[in-house]
């Protein structure tokens, strides 16, 4: 089974995300991550974009830590989460894509609770490495340097892993309380200027590990000090002692790398197959009515780019894997062509000789041409 995520054309042109959304599709289509959701298709209808996607069941983070456990995960399943992530983001890296949206709605549990990134609306492409300069993300969660409207790198994710990994211990974000009434302005000062507090739910390894994460200057920042190979800023995140040292008190232990990226690794919890993890049904899908937009002819040739392209790589390998095109790689049986590759078989009333005598029914490639025929005939008495 799959999720559709439907985007109406009409939202979509009135929040001037045209880009975006077809930015989103072409991303996803390059990426092949068990940590990130995938792309299995993308069409259009009269009215939406629709994406194909993974189906996570299991809910996202901030139902989990807000509806079911209040007062933050214990650290060991803080850990396993926080170690998936790492890999879904050296995945992105390694392709030179910036997520730059990192947050715990938008972390996913399936079936099993192994926890996939979703959500790549404002995911970019780094050209060459270079760093570059945009606003976007969610207030309380975008580093320094995008508020103050400098150029960013792979930094801005490691910092949200920082502020996510914090989230999930304390129960709350490092630089705003959860509900509370404050102005964009003051979260935005309080992450340029204030430092964040820990209290005794973080461990020694665990308030290392977000300090260095949470650090105000990108250069000094965890996963930013590899010098030449800004990609790989998750190999500095996985030999962190958080990640490699056990800790009784906490129950946490090393974490076998090579295991976890083949998914051998049992997760903390496992959801409910009876249970929706969603507060409420509007919390699935919002309806409403989008007034006051027209889509025009220069609209619909932009959206038709969204059902085109390559075939995402997860389908790919799941249509190799199901075999539905094992039939068509086969030329000849009993050293005679299959029926689809002749094009000598035109009415029917031929019998296969492979199949009991069977009438064959006239190829694939037959009734292509006589398609060709019969359309150059219906050109020139349409001429005349």
């Amino acid at each position: 089974m799959y999720a559709l995520k439907k985007l109406e054309k009409k939202r979509v042109k009135k929040r001037h995300a045209e880009t975006l959304s077809l930015n989103e599709k072409q991303i996803l289509q390059r990426i092949n991550s068990p940590f990130v959701v995938s792309l299995a298709y993308a069409y259009e209808t009269k009215d939406a974009l629709c994406l194909v996607l993974t189906l996570m069941n299991g809910g996202d983070l901030k139902f989990h830590l807000y509806n079911l456990m209040p007062g933050g995960f214990e650290e060991k399943r803080v850990q396993f989460y926080a170690a998936e992530i790492t890999l879904g983001l050296q995945h992105l890296h390694r392709e030179h894509i910036l997520y730059r949206d990192l947050k715990p709605e938008n972390i996913l549990l399936d079936d099993y609770g192994h926890v996939r990134i979703s959500d790549l609306g404002l995911a970019v492409e780094l050209k060459d490495n270079e760093p570059i300069k945009g606003r976007v993300g969610t207030v309380g969660y975008m580093a320094p340097e995008i508020i103050k409207n400098e150029r960013y790198s792979y930094g801005v994710d490691w910092w949200g892993v920082g502020c996510l990994i914090y989230e999930m211990i304390e129960g709350k974000a490092p630089f705003r309380q959860r509900k509370e009434k404050v102005k964009r302005e003051e979260v935005e000062r309080r992450v340029r200027e204030d430092q964040e507090k820990y209290s005794n739910k973080f461990s020694e390894a665990a308030r290392t590990l977000c300090r260095g994460l949470l650090h105000k200057e990108p250069g000094f920042r965890l996963g930013c000090r590899r010098v030449g190979k800004p990609e790989e800023g998750a190999e500095e995140m996985k030999v962190h002692p958080f990640f490699v040292q056990g800790d009784p008190s906490t129950g946490r232990e090393p974490v076998p790398w090579k295991k976890m990226e083949a998914g051998k690794l049992t997760p903390p919890f496992c959801p409910d197959p009876r249970a929706v993890y969603a507060k409420d049904v509007l919390d699935i899908e919002q309806f409403s009515t989008v007034k006051g937009v027209r889509l025009d002819a220069s609209d619909n040739q932009f959206y038709g780019k969204f059902n085109t392209g390559s075939v995402s790589i997860p389908w790919q390998n799941e249509m190799i894997e199901t075999e539905c095109f094992q039939e068509l790689n086969v030329m000849e049986v009993n050293g005679v062509l299959v029926p689809d590759l002749r094009c000598d078989i035109l009415d029917g009333n031929e019998k296969d000789k492979t199949n009991d005598n069977q009438h064959v029914r006239p190829g694939f490639l037959a009734r292509l041409f006589k398609r060709k025929v019969n359309l150059r005939q219906s050109v020139l008495l349409f001429s005349f």
